[in-house]
């Protein structure tokens, strides 16, 4: 087990379950309850490439927030600390998302989560594909 207090333990799983309400409010102005400002966002297994920012997270979810392929629900799982230097802990998790037609889809969130002023915040994030 990673030596970190319980109370940041429980503030990072707080921030990476926050997530799935954030997205499924579409509720974009609050990013920054879960991201620095710095946040790379990896999205190459979506053939979406790789973003640099809160800025451009933003503006891919307000562009695709009526697309009818994106899912009604995101939900967050299995939330584990796998590593820490400093300031910095590396979590990882599986999402599960749920579609209008009633089809659903798993991911694995690696994310790199940093202390800021604000609390933690998810730093680096990739999104791996499960292909069956």
């Amino acid at each position: 087990m990673l030596d970190i207090t319980t109370e940041d333990r429980l503030a990072i799983h707080e921030v990476i379950a926050l997530h799935g309400h954030v997205a499924d409010d579409r509720a974009w102005d609050r990013w920054g309850e879960l991201y620095t400002d710095d946040l790379v966002f990896d999205l190459e297994d979506f053939g979406q490439g790789t973003l640099h920012g809160l800025r451009a997270l933003r503006e891919l979810a307000t562009a695709q927030q009526d697309d009818s392929g994106q899912p009604l629900g995101h939900h967050v799982t299995n939330i584990v600390l796998t590593a820490r230097d400093g300031d910095k802990v590396r979590a990882r998790s599986k999402g599960l998302a749920v579609m209008a037609d009633g089809a659903s889809g798993t991911v694995v969130y690696e994310d790199t989560l940093r202390r800021e002023p604000r609390g933690w915040r998810i730093c680096h994030r990739k999104i791996l594909g499960r292909k069956g």
